[in-house]
């Protein structure tokens, strides 16, 4: 008797159900960080009988992430081609030195400028331009003259130090001018958060429908409607209850509302664009990557001025949030935004990582070092706590990839 061949659905008629199964095993890491960034909020409002989510706690969250961020999402790339920038911490503090010292003294004694608004917006094009050049220096040294990017990030991390000491003369120079200050410290009205959300949501369900129709057009897997209605409808709820949440307080903050403008970009660099592809690709296998014709030392010194890019950004953004260029500036913060990268799923062995998941682990390390302060958590503790964290990240990405193999 003759049996019949089973035959297979195309991935495009695969039910919800299927849909969500297959996604599920496909992007498992991912959803693992997320349910564990959902696990951390609900173990400390617990703790703190719902005062961590609360709505200026809320708010406070999101800022305080803001300049790790900024350096995360640029980590990214690095750690992609299979590299480090030990450097980024201290090249943002002498940024956010250089632009307090424009404000307080040579906008002021050598080149008098009386409009603050002026002297603030030079400042901060100065300071983006420090920031790109410290980068494509760095990336000069380690694309054409082929030096370990450890070995030279790290005496980067020393060069910024020093001129974090020279420029300051080990004083602390004031960057709280009028109109600087609003760059990290400032709120966009209720109303502008909600017209913000709306387009938003309005470009997320955009999306989806011209990558469904481009999809078919290339042939390529579409998934279940369904599916892309119930995620995009999720990533719109998160949207629209961030608005709602920190509208309770002052509303949307101007930091928060200018990473998203940089994540947004970022990720659109990293997963439409031949640079991007080109910097998974050789993080994936160099070797295959040269042999196809991608230019490699251009590559290496695209992403290490990227980085450099978001370095003087996360410069300014220190200067207007803390509101002085100090002899501390930038301590530890190349470790937080390398552990954001590592923990968002970006692989310490290069090949992978979104720009997505440095977001979700930067507001992990945020919300671990806020919950364990509420907590009156010893200092020393919280760094073991991350500590700890951080190596069960790894953990969980070499589980994936021998699950994977």
């Amino acid at each position: 008797m003759a049996v019949t061949p089973e035959i297979k659905k195309p991935d495009e008629e695969l039910g919800l159900l299927g849909e969500l199964s297959k996604r599920f095993r496909q992007n498992m890491q991912t959803y693992t960080i997320i349910l564990a960034l959902i696990g951390i909020w609900v173990f400390f409002a617990v703790l703190t009988k719902g005062s961590f989510l609360s709505a200026q706690n809320f708010s406070n969250l999101f800022r305080q992430m803001t300049v790790t961020s900024f350096l995360a999402i640029g980590m990214v790339l690095v750690i992609v081609t299979a590299g480090i920038d030990l450097s980024v911490g201290k090249a943002a503090g002498f940024v956010s030195v250089m632009v307090a010292f424009l404000q307080a003294r040579f906008w002021v004694q050598t080149i008098p400028i009386a409009n603050p608004i002026v002297m603030a917006i030079l400042s901060v094009i100065i300071g983006i331009i420090i920031g790109v050049i410290f980068g494509a220096l760095q990336g000069s040294i380690i694309a054409y003259l082929r030096v370990p990017p450890f070995i030279v990030t790290l005496g980067g991390l020393f060069i910024a130090r020093g001129l974090i000491l020279w420029r300051t003369e080990g004083k602390t120079i004031p960057a709280n001018q009028v109109g600087f200050d609003y760059i990290a410290q400032g709120y966009l009205p209720d109303l502008v958060g909600w017209i913000i959300a709306a387009l938003v949501v309005a470009f997320l369900f955009f999306s989806m429908v011209t990558g469904r129709k481009r999809k078919r057009q290339y042939g390529v897997h579409v998934p279940n409607f369904a599916y892309d209605i119930l995620l995009t409808g999720f990533f719109s709820a998160l949207v629209l209850v961030y608005v709602f949440m920190v509208n309770q307080y002052k509303g949307v903050q101007v930091p928060v509302a200018l990473l998203a403008v940089a994540s947004v970009l970022m990720s659109y660099v990293a997963n439409n664009t031949r640079f991007g592809r080109y910097t998974y690709a050789i993080g994936g296998n160099r070797e295959a990557a040269r042999l196809s014709g991608i230019n490699i030392k251009k590559t290496l010194f695209m992403v290490y001025t990227v980085m450099g890019l978001l370095v003087g950004v996360g410069g300014v953004v220190l200067a207007s949030y803390v509101g002085y260029g100090t002899i501390a500036a930038g301590e530890g913060y190349e470790l937080d935004a390398i552990a954001s990268a590592i923990l968002g799923g970006t692989s310490p062995t290069g090949g992978s990582g979104t720009i997505f998941g440095a977001l979700i682990g930067a507001l992990i390390m945020s919300s671990l070092t806020t919950g364990l302060q509420m907590l009156n958590v010893q200092p020393y503790v919280q760094y073991m706590v991350k500590g700890v964290v951080l190596v069960l990240a790894v953990l969980l990405d070499v589980a994936f990839k021998k699950g994977k193999a």
